[in-house]
């Protein structure tokens, strides 16, 4: 008998650890809780709302980390949103504390099995590989000792004043079609327009902008733009990932811009997560496409606020729409 070539060992843990992520997501659904809008107000919101980084990089974690990291932040009361793997911590001169327990985060990969390759010489086609989860572990700085002192210090919190300027100057720079009036909150994919109520009609000013940061990932996915699908009626599974993907977009929107998230859509709960149960990488893929959108609509922003950092002093002139 033939031995197997082991990159074409079946490897149960690729789909264990989707099954892994999506069911602590349906956990919190199932519990009216979104792992996206964290509870940054209560007694156990210790860190500054921010993006989580590696502090060694200082690059943002982006797609479904962002959620494992913010729940690590908020169940284990970490005042940091810097994290750091083991050996990282060990260059950097410090080192993690005995007896702390890491955070699997996760790393999309592909493989293309023995079975493809050969299928691909044969025939001369392309081989098609399969994709997949690489798990790893990552500590927040506050799980270790002797780091320098900038990284395990918290950045200072994003002046308020600067908010609404920062998210109306992004919307501005974006070319959406953006308009303000009406009674209700939507985007319109075929005359590829974001209709918005008035500030005024908000319980809460700040609600306004959440809500436009919403409606504006909807119009991230345009075909000229990022090319998501929306063509989903209401009701069906399309349109309620899709509403996924522009909850969490405005959900990283928010925190890296220092506006609190919120719900904007609490009662399509039941719908997500029946999303998530049909198909256990959903909500890996609904996380990935959110961090391209929201990547997406930052880069508009005054001095292009990146994930993690305060939103800049002196914001440079909004660049002009095309």
């Amino acid at each position: 008998m033939s031995k197997l070539d082991p990159r074409d060992r079946p490897n149960t843990n690729r789909t264990n650890l989707y099954d892994e992520i999506t069911g602590k997501i349906l956990a919190e659904l199932d519990a009216r809780r979104l792992p996206w809008v964290q509870p940054w107000g209560t007694a156990a919101a210790k860190a500054p709302l921010a993006m989580p980084t590696n502090a060694a990089t200082r690059r943002g974690y982006s797609g479904v980390n962002v959620l494992i990291l913010w729940g690590a932040v908020i169940s284990n009361g970490f005042p940091s949103q810097g994290w750091l793997t083991f050996r990282q911590a060990l260059s950097l001169g410090g080192n993690v504390r005995k007896g702390e327990r890491g955070t699997t985060v996760v790393y999309a990969d592909q493989f293309v099995p023995g079975d493809e390759r050969r299928r691909a010489r044969e025939t001369g086609d392309e081989t098609q590989s399969i994709p997949f989860l690489k798990r790893f572990t990552v500590f927040n700085v506050a799980q270790c000792d002797g780091l320098p002192e900038d990284l395990a210090a918290a950045g200072p919190a994003p002046e308020l004043g600067l908010i609404e300027p920062t998210v109306e100057a992004l919307i501005r720079a974006s070319g959406i079609d953006f308009r303000i009036g009406g009674n209700r909150a939507y985007y319109a994919p075929d005359s590829d327009h974001v209709m918005v109520p008035p500030p005024q009609a908000f319980f809460e000013p700040i609600n306004w902008h959440r809500t436009a940061l919403h409606e504006c990932a909807h119009a991230s996915g345009a075909a000229h733009r990022l090319g998501r699908d929306l063509t989903g009626s209401f009701g069906s599974k399309k349109y309620a990932f899709e509403e996924l993907v522009a909850e969490i977009t405005s959900a990283f929107c928010c925190a890296a811009l220092g506006i609190v998230p919120t719900v904007r859509h609490a009662d399509y709960i039941g719908s997500w997560a029946e999303v998530l149960r049909e198909n256990n990488r959903a909500i890996v893929r609904a996380a990935s496409q959110a961090s391209k959108a929201a990547d997406w609509l930052l880069s508009f922003a005054p001095n292009a606020v990146e994930p993690g950092q305060a939103i800049a002093t002196e914001p440079k002139a909004a660049r002009q729409a095309a």
